[in-house]
């Protein structure tokens, strides 16, 4: 039995410590921050030489990707340190050192709703841009885009409706 008991212990320490795996995976995410970052910034360059030449709507739909964007890169952000503190290890910050509010609140439920709510977000942004740029969508596109959205929609309705009857 104490050799049993010996490989149990070592097995689950084993699977304890395989969480450390994914930590080099939450930092890869930076390097996406840094993507995002210098997408934005190459739309932000090409953008604003033309502010003054064009339409109102394109204007709107070039803040549209921006804002689409930066949206992403929250998501991001929310995704790599929840699932850091979540899955890893908590975060050990010097007391100088401003810790976000949110930090440490997001269970891995919150988490989810989080990027759902984020995603349909994006979706929105999306549609809106299809929307705003109507008469060049054919008529069974833009039926599929309200399809996909209303699904996403959907779904992180009945993500959080689920969430909320488990949690009671």
């Amino acid at each position: 039995m104490d050799i049993k008991r010996k490989i149990e212990h070592g097995s689950e320490r084993l699977m304890y410590a395989s969480r450390w795996i994914l930590a080099p995976i939450y930092m890869g995410l930076s390097l996406t921050l840094l993507a995002l970052s210098i997408k934005f910034f190459q739309e932000l360059y090409h953008f604003l030489p033309h502010i003054l030449s064009i339409s109102e709507t394109d204007l709107i739909l070039k803040i549209l990707s921006l804002i689409d964007l930066v949206l992403v890169g929250g998501m991001v952000v929310i995704v790599m340190f929840s699932g850091y503190e979540n899955f890893v290890s908590d975060m050990s910050l010097d007391e100088n050192t401003k810790k976000l509010d949110w930090l440490g609140t997001h269970d891995y439920g919150s988490l989810k709703m989080k990027v759902a709510a984020s995603v349909v977000a994006i979706s929105s942004i999306h549609l809106l841009k299809v929307f705003m740029n109507i008469e060049t969508t054919h008529n069974d596109k833009l039926f599929w885009y309200v399809i996909i959205h209303l699904t996403m929609v959907l779904s992180a309705f009945l993500m959080g409706y689920l969430d909320k009857i488990t949690k009671h």
